[in-house]
């Protein structure tokens, strides 16, 4: 259970993150948002694994668990979030989120084949319901995201509609759910060995690798131009949104070592709701919104409570019949 709070807990930071990284990407880069928010994460790490007494993991890590770690966090905090604020800027965090979701069926699909993780009919329900929620509630959102805004400026002129750029959003949309649904398998492989405590050691190990890619892309890339001309007021937000990832990660390492991907990627998916109501609060004349999303909230919620139960706590309290508890008993796995 507490694994489940921890993916759920990360969601939300996670949800801050894009909300605050909207805000930045408005008038700035997703390189500027890069160098800010995946550096910040190394400090984050550090301190927290400190406090927990668990830097001495550092040293007991494998070279393989290692290796795992480094490309988890270059897969995931370098090509993963880049492509997540491209899309961002492009279309929006609400229109990105739908395409996004399909990270959970890549890291479903791996974690079954790579990890030899079961699939029970109770979490497949669960994981549909999870999905479900976001899809019912994006539906309404995308009709209106082509409605001009009705606000006026100064000058009393009507604000301009949000015009998406829908290729290059969904693009990268699609390129980020490819590598946040791959750094998960990763990290679990990393760190199914380790105590709890390992996982804030692995993440500093994570955001290390990525905070020197990041460097040398954008010393390559010759962007470092671009990161200087940065703007007080996007630096400010970029960090914020920085901030509120780096925790959302140490909370998601933190549910990663105590349970399963399978359980973990579909709750962090909430992140969709949960970035449409703080879109409300800080975007909400550069975002769109739907009156579905009370619906879409309590199907996924519920859906993350049927992963977060177990069968035999099912069978415990419903009086459930023969023919029903046999079928909730059956699973599907590869092997390993």
């Amino acid at each position: 259970m507490l694994g489940v709070f921890l993916a759920l807990c990360s969601a939300a930071t996670f949800a801050l993150n894009n909300t605050f990284a909207r805000r930045g990407v408005l008038t700035g880069s997703a390189v500027q948002a890069l160098s800010i928010s995946v550096p910040i994460g190394v400090p984050m790490f550090f301190l927290g694994a400190l406090v927990t007494s668990s830097l001495g993991w550092l040293f007991e890590f494998s070279l393989r668990s290692c290796i795992f770690l480094a490309l988890a966090g270059i897969v995931h905090f370098v090509w993963g979030r880049y492509c997540n604020y491209r899309s961002v800027k492009a279309i929006g965090s609400n229109l990105a989120g739908p395409l996004q979701e399909s990270s959970v069926l890549i890291a479903l699909a791996l974690a079954v084949v790579v990890l030899g993780e079961a699939i029970t009919p109770l979490k497949a329900v669960g994981i549909f319901l999870v999905l479900m929620g976001p899809a019912l509630a994006v539906q309404i959102g995308k009709k209106k995201a082509l409605e001009p805004s009705k606000e006026t400026n100064p000058d009393n002129k009507p604000k301009p509609a949000f015009q998406p750029l829908y290729a290059e959003g969904y693009l990268f949309a699609g390129l980020s759910a490819l590598g946040y649904g791959t750094s998960p398998i990763l990290v679990r492989a990393a760190l199914e060995e380790a105590s709890p405590g390992a996982s804030l050691a692995g993440g500093l190990i994570s955001y290390g690798a990525a905070s020197l890619v990041v460097l040398i892309v954008i010393i390559a890339s010759g962007q470092i131009a671009d990161v200087r001309k940065m703007s007080a007021s996007n630096a400010k937000w970029f960090s914020a949104a920085g901030l509120m990832v780096g925790l959302s990660q140490m909370l998601r390492y933190l549910a990663l070592s105590m349970a399963p991907v399978s359980v973990v990627a579909p709750i962090q998916r909430l992140s969709l709701l949960f970035r449409m109501l703080f879109s409300y609060i800080f975007n909400r004349e550069h975002e769109v919104f739907s009156a579905r999303l009370l619906a879409g909230t309590l199907v996924s919620l519920f859906g993350a409570l049927l992963l977060s139960i177990s069968t035999d706590v099912i069978a415990s309290v419903l009086p459930l019949p023969e023919w029903l508890l046999r079928i909730a008993a059956m699973s599907w796995s590869l092997g390993r």
